[in-house]
């Protein structure tokens, strides 16, 4: 085995007889499907993957398979040639497995590793097929895949997702020339996203939401935070709702002291990316739309619970991650509901978190600028 460096790698053929990564290629150029099913902020973070593939071939033509909700996100990456989504229905799977054949991929790599995916490898005919062998996690597939990557959880659980991403490329020898991940606006989102903030002054994004209720940061802070930008700064305060998350937005702005301005978090992603570039600070928790405000160039505040920052974190160096130290107790009496230590799903360590930290926070990362 190659030594594992700089990922803690090994590259695996799955046997002598298996095609190596020089296989025949449509015109020259390969055809590569990219397998990643969810969620959103993970689809945003596959750009690094993308950016090292069509710089090592340019004229390949890149397909990103994933679940419909998280498809909206492909179109924005300029190295993404198109998009394919999972079927909706078990009737649909045999069309869907002609559509994967007609496409005559040369390439496939399966982020996820999982029954289906490894399905989806198998079906396309691809001559190389590559995945993750994870440490502590079965692996039932190997039959499937021509090369994997094997990563250690130490190595997991302290780089960034990206760099273990990145491992899956380079387990094929494509080489790891960009750690970039970058998304790019529509023009027709950008005027939609215009119409909706003034221009001028400091401006401020709240996005209180968060997939899990114990990591969500109390309505009364941002409520004080809200008042203090205003009344102390200036600044203009916005907070966006998604899809059963305006409740949460209702409690802060009639906490709120101060005039707050509510917009609905737009189900398209190009319109939520183009809001989310009109801002200064984007204040939020561990979620989506913090990976696509950082992607899109937006100084991001992020208020993080137990769960692993140095994996997770917002990329790029012009952002505050907010975080009490590790380990910490459960908050006791003050917890809502019963709080679970190490389930980072099930605590809530992020309440840890004081109004002071963030609002001076958000303060000197408005003072450093756009």
């Amino acid at each position: 085995m190659p030594t594992a460096t700089p990922f803690e790698y090994e590259t695996q053929m799955a046997s002598e007889t298996e095609p190596s990564t020089r296989v025949e290629t449509l015109g020259g150029h390969p055809r590569i499907l990219v397998v990643r099913r969810r969620y959103l902020g993970d689809i945003v973070l596959l750009g690094s993957v993308l950016r090292n593939l069509r710089l090592h071939w340019p004229s390949a033509g890149i397909t990103v398979l994933t679940e419909a909700t998280y498809a909206g996100v492909v179109p924005l990456n300029p190295d993404a040639n198109a998009v394919l989504t999972f079927p909706r229905r078990t009737n649909g799977w045999l069309e869907f497995a002609r559509t994967l054949r007609r496409a005559q991929f040369t390439h496939v790599f399966d982020f996820d590793n999982t029954d289906k995916t490894a399905l989806v490898a198998r079906l396309t005919g691809a001559g190389v097929r590559a995945t993750f062998d994870r440490e502590l996690i079965p692996f039932r597939y190997h039959w499937v895949y021509t090369h994997t990557a094997k990563v250690t959880n130490a190595f997991y659980d302290s780089h960034h997702i990206t760099e273990t991403y990145l491992a899956l490329p380079a387990a094929i020898g494509v080489p790891i020339a960009s750690r970039d991940v970058t998304l790019a606006l529509r023009p027709v989102d950008s005027a939609y996203a215009q119409r909706l903030v003034p221009r001028g002054g400091n401006k401020i994004l709240i996005h209180p939401g968060s997939r899990s209720p114990h990591r969500i940061w109390p309505a009364e802070r941002f409520a004080d935070v809200t008042d203090r930008l205003q009344d102390n700064l200036g600044a203009q305060v916005f907070v966006t709702a998604g899809s059963g998350e305006h409740p949460l937005a209702e409690q802060i702005r009639s906490q709120a002291r101060s005039h707050v301005v509510t917009l609905d978090s737009p189900h398209d992603v190009g319109k939520l990316a183009a809001l989310l570039a009109q801002f200064d600070v984007f204040l939020c928790h561990d979620s989506g739309p913090m990976h696509i405000a950082a992607a899109v160039g937006t100084p991001v505040v992020a208020l993080f619970g137990s769960q692993n920052a140095t994996i997770w974190r917002p990329l790029g160096e012009r952002h505050t991650l907010l975080q009490t130290p590790l380990p910490c107790a459960c908050i006791g009496a003050a917890a809502p509901t019963p709080c679970v230590r190490d389930d980072s799903y099930r605590s809530y360590c992020v309440r840890k978190i004081s109004a002071d930290d963030v609002f001076a926070a958000v303060t000197r990362t408005l003072a450093t600028g756009r």
